[in-house]
């Protein structure tokens, strides 16, 4: 299990090194960690469609959406619904790459 996080943390590491130009910045949840919902913050430098994805720590998607942001802040609030308690990845992927972190559900 800890060689699958490990190559999970690996895989997203290394899309960032080869986004030449990040359009998605200070990526946050608040509060984290939560119970029952957080709020998921970042600026975009332009209007895009993105896809908002939750994994948990095997890399299986629990939650995937495709959204439209607007250029500077963005808020999108995210509900645990039926995920237990436990750390997962969220992540955001334009065309250009993927920014990701972790949060936390109690």
């Amino acid at each position: 299990m800890v060689k699958k996080i490990l190559f999970i943390s690996f895989l997203i590491v290394s899309s960032f090194a080869f986004s030449q130009e990040k359009s998605i910045q200070k990526l946050t949840a608040s509060p984290n960690p939560f119970i029952n919902s957080t709020t998921i913050t970042f600026n975009s430098t332009n209007k895009q469609d993105v896809f908002i994805r939750i994994k948990n720590v095997l890399g299986k998607t629990v939650f995937s959406q495709r959204i439209t942001v607007q250029n500077g802040k963005n808020e999108l609030s995210f509900n645990r619904n039926s995920l237990k308690s436990g750390m997962y990845i969220y992540a955001i992927q334009t065309k250009k790459g993927i920014i990701s972190k972790r949060f936390v559900i109690r």
